[in-house]
């Protein structure tokens, strides 16, 4: 199998990915490249990796959203492999809207499966594309933030630009701004309605 990858200098460091055939494959940061090779591997087999510059335009739109246009991922295709199960939760991922989050039980019940909470927190960490697959949407019933691979800094950088960009202008409330500045806290889950399904592939 041949990969195209391509890396991008941002606020969040380096961001790494891996497409092929017009998709993205694998999305990670710098310091999870030895992630990217790992998931690339168990889900192809041997494969090789060039660099090319904006594969199939991907880096552009990722960039374009880490610009202010939240919207240019929504419709970047994906292949994420993975069992059925975790492809359900990682498609449910793709209908929450830029700048609310979820909880865990929230994403177990979208996908019909209520008591599952714990698995789909599992499927939610082995996520191979992050930030486009946006598992760092989801967050502890008590509004902490929780477990991310490309670590917690990141995790709330990210909350912060799309509800600062998705916001009515005024930007993050006061209280918001101080839990998030201190390490506590995340943003508490906002009411939200999840995009209606099968509108983007995953």
């Amino acid at each position: 199998m041949d990969f195209l990858t391509d890396e991008i200098a941002c606020a969040l460091g380096t961001i790494v990915i891996a497409a092929r055939a017009g998709r993205l494959c694998s999305l990670d940061f710098g310091d999870g490249r030895d992630r990217v090779r790992a998931s690339l591997a168990q889900r192809y087999g041997a494969s090789s990796v060039r660099r090319a510059r904006d594969p199939f335009g991907l880096s552009g739109r990722i960039r374009a959203y880490l610009a202010g246009d939240l919207g240019a991922i929504d419709q970047i295709p994906v292949e994420t492999g993975g069992t059925a199960f975790q492809r359900r939760v990682w498609a449910a991922l793709r209908r929450i809207p830029a700048g609310t989050a979820i909880t865990y039980s929230d994403l177990a019940r979208e996908i019909g499966r209520p008591s599952a909470v714990r698995a789909a927190g599992a499927a939610n960490a082995r996520n191979p594309i992050a930030i486009v697959v946006p598992c760092h949407r989801v967050i502890g019933k008590d509004g902490l933030l929780t477990g991310y691979a490309g670590g917690l800094s990141r995790k709330r950088w990210l909350l912060t630009h799309e509800r600062r960009q998705a916001g009515s202008g005024t930007g993050l409330e006061d209280r918001e701004r101080q839990e998030l500045a201190s390490h506590g806290p995340a943003l508490a889950p906002r009411p939200h309605r999840l995009r209606p399904a099968g509108r983007r592939l995953a």
